[in-house]
């Protein structure tokens, strides 16, 4: 993120954000491979947005568990 704290209930609401955004971005490639759309450029970014979030999401769920010292 931006180094920024945020309150768990911020996070959960990012989150909820977040997912909501990887599958409206899930959705469209989707479409774009049954549509038989061969813009190999529009796929990638796309791609690689979704992974980005994806991303994103695993840091902010990692802020939401606690470390646990073994």
């Amino acid at each position: 993120m931006d180094g920024q704290f945020m309150e768990p209930h911020e996070i959960r609401s990012r989150i909820l954000t977040m997912r909501q955004e990887h599958e409206a971005l899930n959705n469209e490639v989707d479409a774009l491979a049954v549509n038989g759309v061969t813009d190999q450029l529009k796929l990638a970014r796309l791609k690689k947005e979704k992974l980005r979030l994806k991303d994103s999401l695993a840091a902010l769920q990692d802020q939401l568990t606690p470390d646990i010292i073994a």
